[in-house]
């Protein structure tokens, strides 16, 4: 049996944390999650730390500061790797990424060694986003394709399940994007190094309680991480592995 960990990142998600905590860890008894916080002022590093005190699948790694999504997925990471963890999610704490899909993703990594969840691999399913916000992310998924020419459909999701061996061989110390371009990069990386790449259509909510941590400067370390990656990638081909490996 594979024993999987859910990371979900936070900043001030008090409203939200405990209960798709919950929601993760009734998916599966073999199922941890590692909540990885900010330094949140609403408390809600405290509420996870309480939790955790009666429920041993619950992890808690508080951080100095607001000090962004992809190193605190970074640290998530490195801890993975000194446990005994085989499969590691990402995830985020809004619902937004529906916690009952993560059966699904467990039994996608057996044929796969990144699985994806894709909002564009089936259409569109995404619901309650304005319409800037979607043409945004639609227009920055179709824009990193053709720079990088990876060929993923949902380029900047966060809701995804690596293999342990993934990140056994990336060197995770030379990743430095810290918003959502962080997903770009680690596709990018994960894609490079020729493993299998699986995208899995979910349907994508937007949050209904809690405040986006989208801004501007996000969306400018994106556009220049993909220029980064596109340029990178005339000089750094792509390796073919077996399954196996």
């Amino acid at each position: 049996m594979r024993k999987p960990l859910v990371i979900i990142p936070t900043y001030n998600e008090i409203e939200n944390v405990e209960n798709v905590i919950r929601k993760v860890l009734s998916q599966s008894k073999d199922l941890e999650i590692l909540v990885v916080d900010d330094n949140s002022p609403d408390g809600t590093g405290d509420l996870v730390e309480n939790l955790g005190r009666t429920e041993k699948r619950v992890h808690l790694l508080r951080r100095e500061g607001k000090l962004g999504l992809g190193t605190a997925y970074i640290a998530g990471f490195k801890y993975a790797l000194t446990k005994d963890y085989d499969l590691i999610f990402e995830m985020d704490a809004d619902f937004s990424h529906d916690p009952n899909e993560i059966p699904n993703f467990i039994k996608a990594t057996e044929g796969a060694d990144l699985v994806i969840g894709s909002r564009y691999i089936n259409g569109v399913n995404v619901v309650n986003w304005p319409l800037q916000r979607l043409l945004l992310s639609l227009f920055a998924s179709m824009y990193t394709r053709v720079i990088t020419r990876m060929p993923i459909r949902d380029i900047t999701g966060g809701y995804k399940c690596f293999r342990r061996k993934v990140l056994e061989e990336i060197d995770l110390d030379k990743i430095h994007s810290g918003g959502y371009s962080f997903q770009i990069e680690m596709n990018w990386l994960v894609w490079k190094e020729g493993f299998r790449i699986k995208e899995m259509p979910i349907i994508f909510v937007d949050r209904t309680v809690g405040e986006s941590k989208m801004s501007k400067e996000i969306v400018r370390e994106a556009i220049l991480i993909v220029w980064k990656l596109g340029f990178a990638g005339l000089f750094k081909s792509k390796k073919i592995r077996s399954f196996n490996e």
